[in-house]
């Protein structure tokens, strides 16, 4: 790899990018001074593709620019010059440029690590604060203040009267917040957050939470209720701290409580489930599953084996088979040059997340840090589902051999694989 220039655009003001271009051109004119001629021209170069790039955006996108502008080695051990410029599904969290020997992509990999959104209240004597953090991506959905009478008054009304006073306008600031958060926090009648932080110096947060103003819904999803000693900003940040500990297990509770459900199918024998790869494949193929289980980590990979391509005879198979399976079956990518078959090799995980919507079902991926996660890698083979109807699995099975086996007598002259009963 050559020289690579890694820059982080996050998402600001509409200068930005002409901010940017000003500091690339200032880069370039200081790589003039690198007296290695064959690395100056890289440097250069690479700099003048990143200007180049950028000059195509009038503003930064929406979640900020990641821009990659460099030279890299190919398969053959050649240089290929490579610019890429990524709009992220995600904010990026910084301003970054970095120029190294490598590209530097620290910042996708944050991105990936986790959904999880969770929303925070920071409420006080004096306003609330609504925001959601994801990751290490901090957003500020909307604030207000409110002034409130102190519990004593200067004179001139009844003791009675100003507590009167004192308390209604107390149930309002709750009442205020309660429909904020609705407004915040309520999509299509769901909570939009994994967890729901309450914050603040005072008893404002026990009091919403005992409130029948603050919805149900989001009462459901409070992980944690903090004492904070600051009012907005510096209160967020402090209560982010404090919850750490509550927001990192909210994953793995939902985990546990989607995993008893899964085993609760199968102790009822309610025929609506399903495990292995092959019988969940069936089911999602039958459009049966609704909710698709996954271990984030499970070494497969999904192979497409074209049989005679471009011949009348020409037919397709699709295999589910670890590494190790694979090469001892002859059918790993590399060993298609020496048949007439053409093999397409896709890691399975990455596959069911950009098809699993086509089986009209949602996919949940879980790790294996709980007991209920271990048991569902090591006894269930790590993928599985539960069915929104029931449905007789050993019966689609059986079928299904039935029909392979007549599939595999019929191509049995004209066969180069020794291929078992693991394909669909």
């Amino acid at each position: 790899m050559g020289d690579e220039r890694h820059l982080c655009v996050p998402r600001r003001r509409r200068r930005q990018i002409s901010i940017m271009v000003n500091k690339l051109n200032t880069e370039y004119g200081t790589a003039s001074n690198i007296k290695s001629h064959t690395n100056k021209l890289s440097v250069q170069t690479a700099i003048t593709a990143a200007i180049g790039r950028l000059r195509l955006y009038n503003k930064v996108p929406t979640n900020g620019l990641l821009l990659y502008s460099g030279t890299v080695m190919t398969a053959d051990n050649k240089e290929k010059k490579l610019t890429l410029d990524i709009e992220p599904f995600k904010p990026v969290s910084r301003n970054l440029y970095l120029c190294d020997n490598k590209f530097h992509t620290e910042e996708l990999h944050r991105m990936l690590e986790s959904d999880d959104k969770f929303g925070f209240i920071i409420m006080d004597g004096n306003g609330c604060l609504f925001a959601t953090v994801c990751g290490d991506v901090k957003e500020k959905l909307g604030s207000f203040t409110v002034e409130l009478p102190k519990k004593h008054g200067r004179g001139g009304q009844s003791k009675n009267r100003f507590a009167r006073i004192r308390m209604e306008r107390r149930h309002n600031y709750v009442r205020k917040v309660a429909e904020n958060a609705v407004s915040y926090f309520i999509t299509n009648d769901r909570p939009n957050v994994r967890g729901l932080v309450l914050a603040g110096s005072a008893d404002f947060k026990e009091v919403l939470f005992q409130s029948d103003l603050f919805d149900p819904r989001l009462k459901e999803v409070v992980v944690k209720i903090v004492d904070i000693a600051h009012p907005g900003d510096v209160g967020l940040n402090q209560a982010i701290d404090l919850s750490a500990d509550a927001l990192s297990g909210v994953k793995l509770v939902q985990e546990k409580k989607l995993l008893q459900n899964f085993y609760d199918q199968i102790a009822l024998d309610t025929q609506q489930y399903c495990f292995g790869v092959q019988d969940t494949m069936r089911c999602l193929e039958a459009g049966a599953v609704e909710t698709l289980i996954c271990f984030e980590d499970l070494q497969l990979n999904r192979y497409v084996v074209t049989k005679n391509k471009g011949a009348e005879d020409e037919s397709t198979e699709v295999h589910f088979l670890t590494e190790a399976e694979a090469a001892k079956k002859s059918i790993h990518a590399h060993e298609a040059g020496k048949t007439q078959n053409e093999i397409e090799e896709e890691n399975f995980v990455d596959w069911l997340a950009q098809n699993y919507q086509k089986f009209g079902c949602t996919l949940e991926l879980i790790s294996d840090r709980c007991q209920e996660g271990t048991q569902f890698v090591r006894g269930f083979g790590g993928i599985g589902g539960v069915l929104r109807y029931k449905m007789d699995v050993l019966a689609l099975r059986d079928h299904d051999h039935h029909k392979e086996e007549e599939d595999r007598i019929a191509a049995a002259n004209n066969d180069n694989y020794d291929f078992e009963d693991d394909f669909m």
